[in-house]
């Protein structure tokens, strides 16, 4: 039987990857990880805790917010703050990026672009809803707060990217810029497990 490896064993096998890595970044995709757990968690039992439906305003892209969408915004900042692996974060959900003023936040070189909850006005009819997210290296002093101008980065500068996938199996799926590959969520474990390695689009 083949040795089951976590999300975690694998993001730190890869930092060998980069010679000059200082664990930060490792430590944000895998701050990452267990944020999307919470909201996994959240989204499954949505109709219990009375987190469906509109919330009654609109995000700067003109979309109806749902309450699902907000929580999980919610969720995602918190668990940030008190990560200190990132600097600040941009969400759709937000007019304006949140900085995060801890000590560790000042420091820390990365910032987050992220989209909560992607599809949010599916979860009503039980359809696949997903997180969004994206890092940069910030460019602006990293003993100072963030500023826009680390967000507004091109997409070329992104150091990581990636989605969850929730639906009848959750799925984790990153990138680094050396390959894609994908974690899923095994319940009895609590852990993302690697389920698919190296994918490429076939020729």
């Amino acid at each position: 039987m083949e040795r089951i490896t976590t999300l975690d064993e694998f993001i730190l096998d890869k930092q060998k990857d980069f010679p000059y890595a200082t664990g930060e970044l490792s430590g944000l995709l895998r701050d990452i990880g267990v944020a999307a757990k919470i909201v996994n968690r959240e989204v499954n039992r949505a109709g219990l805790v009375n987190i469906l439906g509109l919330e009654g305003s609109k995000n700067k892209t003109g979309d109806e917010v749902q309450k699902l969408d907000i929580f999980a915004n919610n969720k995602l900042i918190d668990y940030m703050k008190n990560s200190g692996e990132c600097s600040g974060i941009a969400s759709e959900e937000l007019e304006d990026f949140v900085k995060l003023p801890t000590k560790e936040g000042k420091e820390a070189k990365y910032v987050l672009v992220v989209d909560p909850l992607d599809g949010s006005s599916n979860i009503d009819v039980n359809v696949s809803v997903g997180t969004i997210f994206g890092i940069y290296r910030r460019i602006s002093d990293h003993g100072k707060e963030c500023e826009l101008r680390d967000f507004l980065q091109k997409g070329v500068n992104l150091v990581a990217a990636g989605f969850v996938l929730y639906g009848t199996s959750t799925i984790m799926m990153y990138t680094t810029g050396k390959g894609v590959n994908g974690f899923t969520l095994d319940p009895s474990l609590g852990e993302f497990c690697l389920s698919h390695k190296c994918l490429k689009i076939p020729e």
